[in-house]
């Protein structure tokens, strides 16, 4: 059986506010799955969770993990429901919404 891969990217919650982010091309973190930083090898792949596991030494961010990826129209979107849920934002009404999600709808 030959295994398929399909590009992925690191998600992972920045440690000081909770929020979902994205590894991105700089090494930073977003909360924009946009920007996100897309490996296109399971090497690549491995390279970028290392780099996000320095992240969390660091404190900067927890639970990190890959998720994969399709890129339609340059655009980058969560193949799971799961994960493109967490990249469209909170699911709950705008009343029981955070003041920060407010501010990023």
């Amino acid at each position: 059986m030959v295994k398929v891969w399909n590009p992925q990217v690191v998600t992972a919650n920045r440690l000081n506010e909770g929020v979902i982010v994205y590894l991105t091309r700089s090494g930073e973190w977003s909360r924009s799955i946009g920007q996100s930083l897309v490996a296109d090898t399971e090497r690549e792949a491995e390279d970028a969770l290392a780099k996000a596991n320095e992240d969390v030494r660091a404190c900067r961010i927890i639970g990190p993990y890959l998720i994969e990826v399709a890129l339609e129209g340059g655009a980058i979107r969560p193949l799971s429901q799961r994960e493109l849920i967490r990249a469209q934002g909170p699911t709950v009404h705008p009343e029981f919404a955070t003041e920060q999600e407010r501010a990023a709808a």
